[in-house]
């Protein structure tokens, strides 16, 4: 997390204000905060825990449309709930491990429910009102108000939203792999292969997609953003620059052709020979298929704001010019944040501010380095790139329909949406990933707690036949891809 300037811009270019944007050159978060001079330490969770302020909690929808709602999670969180004596969860239930970073907003630290101090870690982020100005408040509602509508696999789950004395806490998910730009800083050339600039991009495009269907325009994705979960994938994180328009959702049709192995019923097919070395011993038979593909797109494209807010790498041409934007900036930053995978720079930046938004807001086409041109994949990604940072953004690709536009790109090829969140997470240097949740054990059990225990384990073992079952369904709600009947082609799978 990092600070992020705020400034508005009137109609043409304004460089005044540059001094004010986020400086990506420091390695550390904590070293680019604005509130290191805040108060809070790791002595928070007990001196508010004596506090004679009363805290109300607001948990998130914990209801049983939420995918993720059998798992440990909620089962600690529903157990300490349970056990409260107002059925509420408050600081007191939570202690506090380390501090894991400072951001524009607050503190974020880890911690664990008490009862339990070897369940699985939660992150809270801490908002001192104090410290805020009315503006930066506003902002601190509107990513609480987004937390509690979220429902995705690469999204955060809101826990619990617990107000005392003149904090705002947060409780949602914990990542111990850290964010994605500390993952690029311990590669190679601070870059990644095809292969796995593929895995995040995909995971980050369906997390916006997911977005843009609540009508959200998140305008602030960059590797700091990007969280990376204790399984390898991703969880989009930080949402106070967002903002909320109307969408209309859509369903359409379209045909698309497909080559296909032999069917056990080719009638229907159109059947191609071609013969080769002037015989036809040798014939290779293709069967061709066409096929209706159902897509649902949901793309905000009536969004507009003349705020300008964001990181200044990663701000479209028209958040520089001030003349307006909408969902497309996020299309845009999608853009740059390819490039800064593949290449460990992005493409606009210059010696300063000033010079990296004037690169932004002139004319000039994305340039590409002359490196790993010969790298397989490489020509499909540098296409979607250019067709990405388009100035115009009534010419961008997602600008129409989203991320259906997208997804059927060449450099998507093989991916199959519905089933991403159980691929397999690359291999690369300084990612950890742990797949076997980890049991509390626990002895001499007072009665409170010996209560406790058998009623985490038995909605624990609730939940794990209920994944059993749910895993031969292969099906996920959250992604809005269906394909009447296919006979896909043998692909390359990420």
């Amino acid at each position: 997390m990092e600070d992020d300037g705020y400034y508005n811009l009137d109609t043409d270019l304004d460089l005044s204000f540059t001094s004010t944007t986020t400086d990506r050159t420091f390695a550390s978060s904590s070293a680019r905060s604005s509130l290191a001079r805040s108060s809070l330490t790791l002595s928070f969770n007990d001196r508010l825990s004596t506090a004679t302020t009363p805290s109300t909690t607001t948990s998130s929808a914990a209801t049983t449309l939420h995918h993720r709602r059998y798992d440990s999670h909620w089962t600690a969180i529903k157990a300490a709930t349970t056990l409260s004596s107002d059925g509420r969860l408050h600081l007191r239930h939570l202690k506090l491990v380390r501090h894991l970073g400072t951001g524009n907003l607050g503190r974020v630290f880890l911690c664990h429910l008490r009862d339990c101090p070897n369940s699985t870690g939660f992150a809270l982020k801490v908002i001192d009102r104090d410290a805020l100005t009315a503006k930066k408040l506003s902002h601190v509602e509107i990513e609480a108000e987004i937390l509690s509508l979220l429902d995705h696999p690469f999204l955060p789950t809101l826990y619990a939203r617990i107000d005392a004395s003149h904090y705002i806490c947060l409780l949602i998910d914990y990542c111990p792999n850290g964010d994605l730009h500390s993952l690029l800083r311990k590669q190679p050339g601070n870059r990644l292969t095809i292969s796995p600039v593929r895995f995040f991009s995909s995971e980050v495009l369906v997390a916006l997609e997911y977005l843009h269907a609540l009508g959200i325009v998140y305008r602030d994705l960059k590797p700091e953003n990007i969280l990376i979960r204790e399984d390898g994938h991703i969880m989009l994180t930080d949402f106070d620059l967002c903002f909320k328009a109307d969408v209309v959702p859509t369903f359409k049709s379209r045909r698309v052709r497909r080559v296909s192995s032999p069917p056990s019923s080719p009638s229907s097919y159109r059947r191609r020979r071609n013969c080769r070395g002037g015989g036809c011993f040798s014939t290779e038979v293709k069967y061709e298929r066409e096929e209706i593909v159902a897509e649902f797109a949901a793309e905000p494209v009536t969004a507009f704001s003349r705020s300008c807010v964001g990181t200044h790498e990663y701000l479209a041409p028209e958040l520089v010019t001030g003349n307006g934007h909408g969902s497309g900036v996020d299309w845009w930053a999608f853009g740059i944040f390819l490039y800064e995978l593949l290449y460990g720079t992005t493409p606009f930046k210059g010696v300063t501010k000033e010079q990296t938004l004037r690169n932004i807001a002139s004319n000039d086409d994305v340039a590409f380095p002359l490196e790993r041109e010969e790298e397989e994949g490489m020509v499909e990604a540098k296409d979607l790139i250019e067709k990405l940072l388009v100035k115009d953004p009534r010419k961008r690709l997602g600008c129409a329909r989203g991320a259906q536009d997208i997804k059927r790109h060449p450099f998507f090829n093989g991916i199959k949406w519905p089933l991403i969140r159980n691929y397999k997470p690359p291999e690369i240097r300084g990612l950890v990933k742990k797949t076997k949740a980890h049991v509390c054990h626990v002895t001499a059990v007072s009665p409170r707690r010996r209560k406790w225990l058998w009623w985490a384990i038995t909605h624990l073992l609730r939940s794990k036949s209920l994944s059993r079952s749910s895993s031969k369904i292969q099906s996920n709600n959250n992604y809005y891809h269906y394909v009447s009947k296919s006979y896909n082609a043998t692909r390359k799978r990420v």
